[in-house]
């Protein structure tokens, strides 16, 4: 009997090893998350194709079901089923299943990513989810209005909106690279909630738009007029969960991706393409946390010349303090390039604020703590458009002076030490002078 090779086993091991490692690797380069997308009818996965395919491509796992599906779960014994939920089903009067708006509300609340496409046939449901989210959409049949920015093969409604990229939100985290190509737009119009801070006017009206019903004369003030009329709007919820609104949903189609487009104005430059689908694959990778994720790496403090933070620190100590922050770029944890992080030193208000500096992959200052003790916070807030919010706080106290940490002889006081000495000397020259005075008396 011929005994296998251990050699050859141990190769075999690792060489199965190595492709695991690859797999693992390659996975984490791409998009990933199991993903819900809810459709009106079947036909949207065809007329839609190239978004849905641009998803597929990188890696996301996208399961096709129709809004009224009976079947439809996003949450199973408290954990949910998706990490993303798309929903290009605008006329649903009833979501099927266990799904509805509060469940959509819950799933936003857990940390989970919507993506939502409307239109001018808008049911109830996303009218609903709209306005937990700080957004009211207009009326049911109203459509977005715009007799001078509308593409040359309008039919005559002027409903077949031309954006201009000025009307972009000025963030290219979310909306990605500049570019000069209109954007082809046919839907229904929203407004933001004022009193909202955390929505996103991704993309505008100009100022000649409205929203109301292209085929009745307007007798009433419309639902949104100007730049106040929002085309695509977005929302990062305070648990970095993100949403994003379009009242169009053939915004996401393969005709509006690839339709030239023309304002219907005399000398009017003419694209072949709409910038539909690079606005569309950087939305889509803002909301599925492809793009504009912040993490906290190493933190460290201690101070100046140690390489250890101490039990407690002593007033007026010089320290060191860095914090390491990577963005998630293409799958992968890359170090984070800003010019604009602070660091806040905070006992109950902050007593230094200061710019970090980069240094490599880590920020880093040195600063002087404060001639104030008590228990202390190094505390990094950064909170910037388009990005998630980075937050570290780390706890340390700050103790006074021992007994033998104090000056022996300080400078400010020298004329109170001169003042003793030379009381001492006053009296020693008086207490010379009056026992010689005294004795001399006896003497006589």
């Amino acid at each position: 009997m011929t005994l296998p090779d251990r050699r050859g086993s141990k190769r075999g091991v690792w060489f199965l090893f190595s492709v695991l490692c690859a797999c693992c690797l390659a996975d984490v380069a791409r998009g990933d998350g199991k993903t819900l997308v809810l459709l009106d009818n079947p036909n949207i996965k065809d007329t839609h194709s190239m978004f849905f395919r641009s998803l597929a491509d990188r890696g996301f796992d996208l399961t096709f079901k129709t809004a009224d599906d009976p079947s439809l779960s996003l949450i199973k014994y408290g954990q949910f089923l998706y990490d993303h939920l798309i929903i290009f089903s605008p006329s649903v009067e009833d979501f099927g299943g266990n799904i509805n708006v509060e469940t959509i509300t819950a799933f936003i609340d857990g940390g989970g990513n919507v993506l939502v496409a409307a239109s001018s046939d808008i049911g109830d449901p996303l009218r609903e989810l709209g306005s937990e989210c700080g957004i009211e959409f207009d009326e049911e049949k109203t459509a977005v209005i715009d007799h001078h920015n509308y593409d040359v093969s309008d039919p005559g409604e002027h409903t077949l909106i031309v954006a201009d990229p000025e009307n972009l939100l000025k963030a290219p985290t979310i909306v990605g690279k500049p570019t000069d190509k209109p954007i082809l737009f046919k839907g229904v119009g929203m407004v933001a909630d004022p009193e909202n801070p955390l929505v996103l006017d991704i993309l505008t009206g100009s100022s000649t738009s409205y929203s109301f019903f292209p085929d009745q004369p307007i007798k009433q003030y419309p639902h949104a007029v100007g730049k106040n009329t929002l085309l695509i709007a977005g929302l990062q919820a305070r648990n970095n969960a993100r949403v994003v609104f379009s009242g169009s949903l053939h915004f996401f189609s393969d005709a509006f991706f690839n339709a030239p487009v023309q304002k219907a104005l005399p000398g009017s430059k003419r694209y072949e393409q709409p910038g539909n689908r690079d606005l569309a694959e950087a939305l889509s990778r803002w909301v599925f946390k492809e793009a504009g994720v912040l993490r906290v790496g190493a933190v460290a403090h201690h101070p100046v010349g140690e390489s250890t933070p101490p039990a407690a620190y002593t007033i007026t100590d010089l320290v060191e303090y860095s914090i390491v922050i990577e963005m998630l770029s293409e799958g992968r944890w890359v170090p984070f390039d800003g010019d604009d992080i602070q660091l806040e030193f905070v006992r109950i208000d902050p007593f230094v604020r200061t710019y970090l500096k980069k240094n490599g992959g880590k920020y880093s200052i040195q600063f002087k703590l404060p001639d104030v003790y008590g228990v202390f916070q190094f505390k990094v807030d950064y909170n910037r458009l388009g990005y998630t919010h980075l937050y570290s706080s780390t706890q340390v106290s700050v103790r006074p002076l021992q007994h033998t940490q104090y000056e022996r002889f300080i400078p400010s006081a020298y004329p109170y030490y001169a003042s003793v000495f030379s009381m001492m000397a006053g009296l020693f020259v008086f207490s010379v002078v009056f026992l010689h005075m005294k004795e001399k008396e006896k003497s006589d």
